[in-house]
């Protein structure tokens, strides 16, 4: 009787490296599959699960399936690639430098010019009420910096 190969475990390594790789190419383009990498995610389910089914395939039907050795080693690749993964989406990507133009806190900002909720362009300097009879403008400003997209 001739043992069939398997290629469960190949393929679940495939999967998971589509799912790496199409998150760094693809989907950290979009805002909603860039702050949660839920496609990845799905990926990494979806390969991590061939390659358990196809670990287990060859020691609970040995005179079906060979590749005892070869599945656990692609299994082993296949965490790597996860592993690696979620280390660069949640570790590395806290870890960026300092921006030395950026104003400390306490520090004045510099004068800028922004459009509000409903496209007008405000500044900074009008808000202050540094014109020349300047009053009833507030005497400070509250600016809020939010990381992302809206």
């Amino acid at each position: 009787m001739d043992r069939r190969r398997n290629f469960l475990p190949l393929a679940g390594l495939l999967v998971c490296l589509a799912g790496f790789l199409s998150y760094f190419f693809v989907f950290f383009r979009f805002p909603v599959t860039r702050d949660v990498p839920w496609v990845s995610w799905l990926l990494f389910a979806l390969g991590l699960g061939l390659v358990g089914i196809g670990v287990r395939r060859p020691f609970r039907q040995p005179e079906r399936y060979r590749g005892r050795w070869m599945g656990p080693i692609l299994a082993l690749l296949s965490l790597a690639v996860v592993g690696s993964f979620v280390f660069a989406t949640t570790i590395a990507s806290r870890q960026l430098p300092v921006s030395a133009g950026a104003p400390k806190v306490g520090q004045k900002a510099p004068d800028f010019v922004l459009p509000d909720s409903a496209g007008r362009p405000v500044r900074l300097y009008d808000l202050l009420g540094a014109k020349a009879g300047g009053s009833g403008r507030a005497s400070w400003v509250v600016l809020i910096f939010y990381r992302g997209y809206w």
